[in-house]
């Protein structure tokens, strides 16, 4: 937004006034992709001279502040398993009665900020322990290369079989592939491709994901939570750009359903969830749209950023800022707004419209919207492959014709396509009893089919 005096001024009052000495219980998960991610990316931003955000000169303030939280971060991985506490207080560390249930996502979405300290502080131990601790995750996968959602840092054991890409692992997967990108080493590779390919035969149905149990692949629950929305910005990272669009379009179709995303939706039985019917301010949606405006440059993703906006403004805002939606039904608000509101979904929607501030090198975006520039003196490995097949921030020309308003199918046109045909489903619900009530895929440009849940897929 080019204002850079007030950039300047918010580094030097953190400077100043802020401390980690505090008695205070922290989760380490929120923690780390919150306030150590935030203050690296800031620091970046800050000893960036192109951008020149610091008129006075900035002295690594941000830096050994973002050191000072990581070194109180690091007892929680004092486990047997070296798996770490989902809780510690930054003053007397770890309490003797601290719960040991943690998440697969809390636990194996940390190797982006602890890794990038260590390589601006040159203290390995940061990095070090966030490996050790994805490594031991990921032997504890299944034969089916699955995870579940819960386990215990202490035996190592699941607590929670069931899983999918959603609440409590999804960027897990995330980290896998942003850890690669930035640091190059084909070991997250390697783990993202197995687990990718797992989620994609064991979770997904027509371009829908259902939850499952890890041990069989099973479905345990077919629901839609507002997390999920995040897997078609990852599937462009990785150039699966088909199966994104076709996903992207079916979440946006149930957007369009309430106006905003209830946080739980049950495909099966068609409605919301009665307790889980809250939103808020959650980015995913508009994380992936800006993804794939990205990748395609199809005009048609702006108008859905303008959809997302219009909703926020109509059903969120309030004179002091944006309030959370207590329940999607009758659009009752609470008196709270997230901090992620402003770190991400802000910052991908003005992004999705102006991106000029990331010209002239890649980024890396962390689970929390923070940027990361892909430095390659830090690769372990030759520059990584697939950045090489997709540059996400290159000045390419945008299309000046939405595919999907003009309905071409873009196995049938000679133009750069990369929406497609679409005929929408009879019903806003997509419940279906036989095929002639769905409409045509958005990809492929195939006749949808009725699945035996009644949905159209």
């Amino acid at each position: 937004m080019k204002n850079s005096s007030e950039f300047e001024k918010g580094v030097l009052w953190l400077a100043e006034n802020l401390s980690f000495d505090v008695d205070v219980r922290v989760n380490v998960f929120e923690c780390n992709i919150r306030l150590l991610g935030g203050l690296i990316s800031a620091h970046f931003l800050a000893k960036d001279s192109r951008k020149q955000l610091m008129s006075n000169g900035y002295n690594d303030q941000l830096l050994m502040l973002a050191e000072d939280l990581g070194l109180r971060l690091l007892p929680a991985f004092d486990t047997p398993t070296g798996i770490p506490y989902a809780w510690i207080n930054l003053k007397t560390g770890v309490h003797p009665n601290e719960t040991t249930e943690t998440s697969t996502s809390g636990c194996g979405s940390l190797v982006l900020e602890m890794g990038a300290l260590s390589r601006l502080t040159g203290n390995p131990q940061f990095e070090n322990l966030a490996l050790r601790a994805l490594r031991k995750l990921w032997s504890m996968r299944s034969e089916l290369n699955l995870l579940g959602t819960n386990l215990d840092i202490n035996t190592g054991r699941w607590t929670e079989y069931s899983s999918g890409i959603g609440a409590g692992i999804d960027s897990f997967y995330e980290y896998l592939v942003k850890a690669y990108i930035l640091f190059g080493g084909e070991e997250y590779w390697d783990m993202f491709q197995d687990a990718y390919r797992a989620v994609q035969q064991h979770y997904r149905y027509g371009s829908w994901y259902h939850d499952a149990d890890m041990r069989t692949g099973k479905a345990t629950y077919w629901q839609f939570t507002s997390l999920q929305a995040f897997w078609p910005g990852l599937q462009v990272l990785i150039g699966d750009i088909a199966a994104a669009n076709a996903t992207h379009r079916e979440f946006l179709r149930l957007w369009e359903m309430f106006g905003i995303f209830p946080e739980r939706y049950l495909l099966d039985a068609g409605k919301v969830h009665p307790t889980e019917r809250y939103y808020p301010l959650r980015p995913e949606l508009a994380e992936s749209t800006f993804f794939l405006y990205q990748a395609t440059k199809d005009p048609w993703y702006l108008d859905v950023g303008k959809k997302i906006m219009n909703s926020i403004n109509v059903f969120s805002r309030v004179p002091g800022g944006f309030a959370s939606v207590r329940d999607v039904m009758t659009m009752k608000l609470e008196d709270h707004q997230h901090s992620f509101f402003l770190s991400e979904t802000c910052k991908y929607l003005y992004l999705l419209f102006d991106d000029s501030f990331l010209d002239g090198e890649n980024h890396v975006f962390s689970t929390e919207g923070h940027l990361f520039p892909v430095n390659q003196s830090w690769q372990q490995q030759p520059r990584p492959k697939i950045l090489s097949r997709l540059r996400l921030f290159s000045r390419q020309k945008p299309i000046d014709t939405s595919a999907l308003t003009s309905k071409t199918c873009p196995r049938l046109s000679r133009g750069s396509v990369e929406s497609a045909c679409h005929i929408p489903d009879t019903r806003a619900d997509h419940r279906c009893v036989s095929r002639s009530d769905c409409g045509v895929d958005a990809t492929t440009c195939a006749k949808r089919s009725c699945s035996f849940a009644g949905y159209c897929s």
